[in-house]
């Protein structure tokens, strides 16, 4: 089976895809948020610390095992050490749990990119109530769904080729170009209210990257630390099988550790121009009151009415926005199915096909679900952490704030103390490259990350309330 395995044609191929994976919406509207909220520069720095250590290793890990075991996350654990293959169908059930929810809201960027393209549209997005009246909608939003995920999918049909690879080829020059020209364009607007008060773009980047230490403690400093941490976390698609599965597709002949700086220098990158197009604009507009939208509130309230303010050229540039996160959606979408689709056809050596088919109409049954939680099975649960939510929240909690650091902290015992780093450092250097984060990834694989994770699962569990 291993011999018929697909793999990537090179290195790009490789690291577009992974980079897509990474770059989604949580780099979108949610980084900005943080940024302005954590003292703008200060986030900035400890988000790149961690980007070079924490995120590295995991990353590392990941993607090693993939190539070593030349297996999807189900069995790839398995495979490793048959005590631990628990950790793989956890690292399974994730992305399963993930994907409909992401489909959904895939469908809603979908709505709006449409919506922008034209004028009437464009301008009934800015109004209140807007956003709210079309998700609990009873048809719309199931339709733009399962649109959706019908292009996740057929992707995946394709293969790893002739569909990851290719799509994403072609996506991310793209995605790339229009994330720096918005981010250029947010940094020239100009902006004066009704009291005569002007505010530029160029106010807003400063607000994002020079460090803000006013009312610093120690208690706040680690709380922007969490912050940095869990978006980092978070926005690798690490602990979802993603990495694992596209490791498994890796050539041995390839430079895994270059390939790996890579990645995290094009996430790191797009996270950060995500902040320097929105915050800008944002600021620009609605001054710092603005700055405080993240999530959905960010992305289909406050930005379209930022959007509005511009005049004519808002309709053009939300065109772009909204086109700029559809891509950024899929490439993250296309790898989540992938990370199950792969899990399927090793484990139960199902053809492509039926994976394929299986799992969408899993991700049907649970896109339905959703979407449904807006209407007819509305409901308001308050969750551990202290947040209320409705069906798609609950999902989210479940998948990313507590199976994703269980799987993660097994993923470092395993690795650290079971079969011992050297696993991975000799994968990472099998053609004789240099390891040059060899002594920094030990240490952060046995101790420090861990631990990390640890905090960060007890801090989603509600047990840690003090950061």
């Amino acid at each position: 089976m291993n011999e018929k395995r697909n793999s990537f044609s090179g290195s790009l191929g490789f690291v577009l895809a992974a980079a897509g994976s990474a770059v989604g919406l949580g780099n979108i509207w949610r980084f900005p948020y943080l940024a302005a909220k954590d003292g703008g520069g200060l986030f900035l720095v400890m988000y790149v610390v961690l980007a070079l250590t924490f995120g590295f290793t995991l990353l590392t890990t990941e993607i090693a095992i993939g190539r070593k075991t030349k297996q999807s996350p189900l069995t790839a654990y398995k495979h490793l050490s048959k005590k631990w293959g628990f950790l793989g169908l956890f690292a399974c059930v994730i992305p399963m749990i993930i994907l409909p929810y992401y489909c959904a809201i895939g469908g809603w960027v979908l709505k709006y990119f449409i919506t922008f393209l034209t004028k009437s549209g464009a301008a009934a997005a800015a109004t209140d109530g807007y956003f709210t009246g079309f998700i609990t909608s009873s048809v719309e939003p199931i339709v733009l769904m399962l649109i959706y995920m019908a292009v996740t999918a057929t992707v995946i049909y394709l293969g790893v080729n002739k569909g990851i690879e290719k799509f994403s080829k072609v996506l991310m020059p793209i995605l790339i170009l229009l994330v720096i020209g918005i981010a250029i364009f947010s940094i020239t607007i100009s902006y004066t209210d009704a009291d005569g008060v002007t505010r530029t773009g160029l106010d807003g980047l400063k607000i994002y990257l020079i460090p803000n230490f006013e009312g610093m403690t120690v208690k706040r400093f680690f709380s922007v630390l969490m912050d940095a941490m869990g978006q980092q976390f978070y926005s690798l698609s690490v602990a979802m099988g993603i990495m694992i599965a596209y490791g498994s597709y890796v050539k041995d002949e390839e430079n895994l550790v270059k390939s790996i700086n890579h990645i995290e220098i094009f996430d790191t990158l797009v996270a950060f121009l995500a902040g320097v197009m929105i915050l800008p604009a944002v600021f620009a507009f609605q001054g710092r009151a603005g700055m405080e939208a993240s999530g959905p509130s960010l992305m289909f309230v406050s930005l379209p009415k930022v959007f509005a303010e511009m005049g004519g050229i808002g309709r053009f540039v939300g065109c772009l926005f909204f086109a700029m996160v559809l891509f950024a959606a899929l490439t993250s979408s296309i790898s989540i199915m992938e990370a199950v689709v792969s899990s399927l056809v090793d484990k139960f050596h199902w053809s492509r096909t039926k994976a394929v088919v299986v799992e969408f109409v899993i991700a049907v049954l649970g896109g339905l679900a959703v979407c449904f939680g807006y209407n007819i099975w509305y409901f308001e649960m308050t969750l551990p952490n202290g947040a209320v939510g409705q069906i798609l929240d609950v999902m989210d909690y479940v998948s990313n704030n507590v199976l994703m650091p269980i799987v993660s902290i097994g993923t470092c015992i395993l690795i650290g103390w079971i079969l011992k780093p050297k696993t991975i450092v000799d994968e990472a250097t099998k053609n004789g490259e240099k390891f040059g984060r060899e002594k920094l990834y030990v240490v952060m694989i046995k101790y420090i990350t861990p631990v990390l994770l640890l905090i960060l699962l007890l801090k989603a569990l509600g047990i840690i309330t003090f950061i």
